[in-house]
């Protein structure tokens, strides 16, 4: 199962976020909030960011690339699992990282989640609107 689609939750005063019902039952077990790409934060799974972790011990540190991303990864991550009603904390650090207030936007993407602040969320897709059908023909040629 994937995930999908876009909704609009609330950070609370205390920095708690209710996880969309649809993926609460993917992350049900635990998760892993990190750092994203485009000023957004990714919510992984437990079991896919184990993935992850277990790729990146491969990574040679003797790479100065690999070793910034891995230090960017992990130095931003935090575990979590969410309580009774479907809420997770977002810390203080990651909520900085990605200008979340109060309202927010999550989005699917296949394995992981994200979570934007509204106003970048918007700039980043009419940003990546027009380029979809081209970016359609790189990543899929085709389909």
């Amino acid at each position: 199962m994937f995930f999908m689609g876009t909704y609009t939750p609330k950070l609370d005063e205390k920095g708690r976020l209710f996880l969309p019902a649809k993926f609460r039952d993917q992350l049900a077990e635990g998760l892993v909030v990190t750092r994203g790409q485009e000023r957004c934060l990714t919510v992984w799974p437990a079991g896919e960011f184990e993935q992850i972790a277990r790729r990146a011990q491969e990574a040679p540190v003797t790479v100065k690339g690999a070793r910034d991303y891995l230090r960017f990864l992990f130095a931003g991550a935090t575990d979590d699992t969410p309580d009774k009603q479907g809420r997770i904390t977002i810390p203080p650090m990651l909520r900085e990282y990605a200008a979340l207030r109060k309202d927010v936007v999550v989005i699917g993407v296949m394995n992981r989640v994200e979570i934007w602040d509204p106003h970048r969320w918007q700039e980043y897709s009419e940003a990546g609107e027009s380029a979809f059908a081209e970016l359609s023909e790189e990543v899929f040629p085709g389909v």
